[in-house]
């Protein structure tokens, strides 16, 4: 095959890989033709574009849904919507360019197998830290018996570093290279010697997870008074309804109502009665303000209260959206946001941790999945279990919603915590510390789910010590490609 088609080959496989395909088998060989295309190429331009045109492909494949959401909520022109999604994926392509042209000297190398996978796995962390990032290969390892039990070790990186790695040998097996290179995999059966995860566990809590089938539109464009109140004697009754076993902990998702907690009486008092009513520790979403540079400027926060109604601890979101709550210069100047309040959110500083009735609860919101950094730092704080309430209503029908449901089975994995999602229209559930989630209501519906989980203390190594794996392979790569460089080439 041409070398531009093997690269564009490779892009379309990775997105087979995730949702809405989920074809987890391709993981192993997803990469293998875009790694072909490069040790063929003739120059170092013709690799960076082969992985350019591969990262564009992927990254335009698993994330269309961003064309939708800026042209359905940022209310832009198509035109406009198809310009940014567009910018978006030949943005996130570079990442793979740089990626293939680093390669290029490894694959030659009688380390390539472990070489070019610590190289995947060092240029796939960058994506959290350069305006976006989804996906990485290693997610597809939450539905894997045998590489699920790496990521309480090493997170998702260390799953992407043997996926990496099987890419790499199938390609210079291909490639007709002496076997000798692939005799790395003979380290692969030590997989099996990893504890175990707790699969099919059930715990003895029961949360009420409320899906209100909210779209934002209702939101957006403005709901008076009598709007308001009525969503929310309907989220009272659904919060409230008699349950056998009575529920331990009440959570509603992001956006459930426009709620404004702290500046509201209100409010304040419509959400501290709930909890009083059903005697039950209750999370919500509530939009906070700060002064910031002398502007008052909104903060996208989960709220938890006691049985009560007393307020226990309030946590503003890290991680923000771009495009979504805030807009980063200069699109700022032209696209509208996609936010219940006006200007750009300010994010938080703190992975705050609620400590109700001797049990301690981490709740982060929405994207802030995708961080395992920013969602390891409240198990890290003590956090017994995690919640994330969302609003994947913006996703709308697209497969990212389902995306994001992959993405926070590995967060639960990772830290060995049940995760609690409440969202606005699916896909609501709890997730268990084998990253198995309990069956979720149908989305688009209105729906209550009550639903087992337990509270665990103890801490896994990707908990105590962080990315160090990812720390670790950008290390070996730099130390592989100075090399690579400095040695003389290898013989084809």
């Amino acid at each position: 095959m041409p070398l531009y088609a093997l690269a564009a080959l490779s892009g379309l496989l990775q997105v087979l890989v995730f949702p809405s395909f989920s074809i987890g088998l391709l993981a192993p060989f997803a990469l293998a033709p875009l790694l072909v295309a490069v040790y063929k190429a003739k120059s170092g331009k013709q690799r960076f574009l082969l992985g350019w045109l591969c990262g564009s492909v992927y990254w335009g494949g698993a994330c269309y849904w961003i064309f939708f959401v800026m042209r359905d909520y940022a209310y832009l022109a198509t035109p406009a919507a198809a310009a940014i999604y567009v910018a978006f994926l030949a943005a996130k392509g570079l990442h793979l360019a740089v990626f293939s042209s680093m390669a290029a000297p490894l694959l030659r190398r009688a380390w390539a197998v472990p070489a070019v996978a610590a190289l995947w796995v060092a240029v796939e962390g960058t994506h959290q830290y350069l305006g976006f990032t989804w996906l990485h290969l290693g997610n597809a390892g939450a539905s894997m018996s045998v590489l699920a039990p790496l990521a309480p070790i090493t997170g998702v990186y260390g799953p992407s570093f043997v996926l990496a790695a099987l890419n790499v040998a199938f390609s210079l097996a291909l490639l007709r290279q002496p076997r000798a290179r692939l005799y790395w995999l003979a380290a692969l059966p030590l997989l099996l010697l990893l504890p175990g995860l707790p699969e099919n566990e059930t715990g003895d809590q029961t949360a009420r997870l409320l899906q209100p089938n909210l779209h934002p539109d209702q939101v957006i464009d403005g709901w008076d008074q009598a709007e308001s109140e009525a969503h929310s004697r309907r989220m009272f009754e659904l919060s409230t309804a008699p349950a056998a076993p009575a529920p331990d902990l009440i959570v509603w998702p992001e956006y459930s109502a426009p709620r404004y907690y702290f500046d509201s009486p209100r409010d304040r008092q419509i959400t501290e009665a709930l909890a009083r009513a059903a005697g039950t520790p209750f999370i919500f979403n509530a939009i906070a303000f700060t002064e910031v540079d002398g502007q008052r400027r909104p903060l996208n926060s989960a709220v938890v209260l006691d049985a009560e109604g007393r307020l226990v601890s309030r946590y503003a979101k890290r991680f923000l959206v771009p495009f979504g709550e805030f807009v980063p210069w200069p699109f700022s100047l032209i696209i509208a946001k996609i936010t219940l309040a006006a200007g750009d959110f300010h994010p938080g500083d703190e992975a705050a941790v609620a400590e109700v009735e001797d049990r301690k609860i981490g709740v982060y919101i929405c994207y802030e999945n995708v961080f395992a950094r920013g969602v390891r730092e409240f198990v890290q704080n003590g956090a017994e279990v995690l919640v994330n309430i969302s609003n994947d209503a913006w996703y709308g029908r697209t497969s990212a919603r389902y995306q994001h449901l992959l993405i926070a089975r590995m967060r639960a994995i990772e830290n060995q915590r049940y995760i609690l999602r409440s969202t606005a229209d699916g896909v609501t559930t709890v997730i268990n510390r084998a990253g198995q989630i309990h069956r979720p209501p149908p989305s688009f519906e209105e729906a209550v789910l009550d639903a087992p989980f337990a509270y665990h203390d103890d801490l896994t190594l990707f908990a105590r010590w962080g990315e160090w794996f990812w720390f670790l392979c950008c290390a070996a790569a730099l130390l592989a490609l100075g090399h690579a460089t400095l040695a003389p080439s290898a013989r084809n």
